[in-house]
């Protein structure tokens, strides 16, 4: 699989790859991938198959295979291990990569995601919808999710980001945003696994999600032990674009601080 992606900053700083949700791109990153680059870390954003710029002839991505996408292009890329972050489903598809390749990463990010299993109605909901859009295209699917996206404070302030969230969802191709809506109805239960994550993990939510709310990432915060919780005022489900300044900081505060305690355990 060969997918389309960015790859800033020096080629020898700390490597670091972002991995975006549905039904968005790489261009979801794009803050956070400028400032990370600016301060010296090799930050890789690419499109998921089937999203953005990367084909997929798939009717059902699973996330595993997305995880062997991003290590296969780790490989490409000889980043060796890497920072590993998510949002939502990005955040699941980091969690499968941790469970299958546990060796890759050196620190997670999990954003406003969710580590347990759907109910049944909302499994079902997401074979209709992945049919939905099939048939029918984004268009409509993105404006109903819009005001769910972002937080209603987002929307009276932010203009700016209400246009480019709305842009990356009605711009999905449809075949793959419903490939990855059936791969991810089967995905599997990431919650006791989160026991076993050996890195430092940052766990991160918008305060107004109200697809992943504070109480999810409190339960992955709980679960994991090298953990830190942060929760972001008045951003919704994709603080990184609501509220970039509140985001970047705990990143980069996140990002300083793995780096040490990484340097401590290796140079005791």
């Amino acid at each position: 699989m060969n997918l389309a992606y960015d790859d800033l900053g020096p080629r020898d700083g700390q490597p670091v790859l972002l991995v975006h949700g549905h039904p968005f791109d790489r261009s979801m990153w794009r803050p956070q991938a400028k400032r990370l680059a600016e301060a010296g870390y090799r930050v890789v954003t690419p499109d998921l198959r089937g999203y953005g710029e990367s084909k997929s002839r798939d009717t059902k991505t699973g996330l595993d295979v997305f995880a062997n996408d991003l290590v296969e292009l780790a490989d490409d890329l000889r980043l060796g291990r890497f920072v590993l972050g998510g949002l939502s489903m990005g955040g699941q598809i980091v969690m499968q990569l941790v469970a299958d390749h546990p060796d890759r990463v050196t620190a997670l990010v999990l954003a406003d995601t969710f580590a347990g299993l759907d109910t049944p109605q909302a499994k079902q909901a997401r074979y209709d919808t992945a049919d939905r859009v099939a048939a029918e295209g984004m268009e409509r699917y993105a404006e109903e999710l819009l005001p769910k996206m972002i937080s209603k404070q987002t929307r009276a302030t932010r203009p700016d980001v209400e246009a480019h969230v709305r842009t990356m969802m009605r711009n999905a191709p449809k075949d793959g945003a419903a490939a990855a809506l059936r791969g991810r109805a089967e995905r599997p239960d990431y919650t006791n696994g989160l026991e076993t994550i050996g890195v430092p993990t940052l766990v991160v939510v918008g305060s107004e999600d109200e697809f992943t709310p504070v109480a999810d990432a409190e339960l992955i915060h709980r679960k994991t032990k090298a953990s830190t919780l942060v929760v972001i005022e008045g951003a919704g489900h994709l603080p990184n674009l609501e509220r970039e300044t509140e985001f970047d900081e705990a990143l980069s505060t996140f990002l300083t601080n793995s780096t040490h305690s990484k340097n401590k355990r290796s140079h005791p």
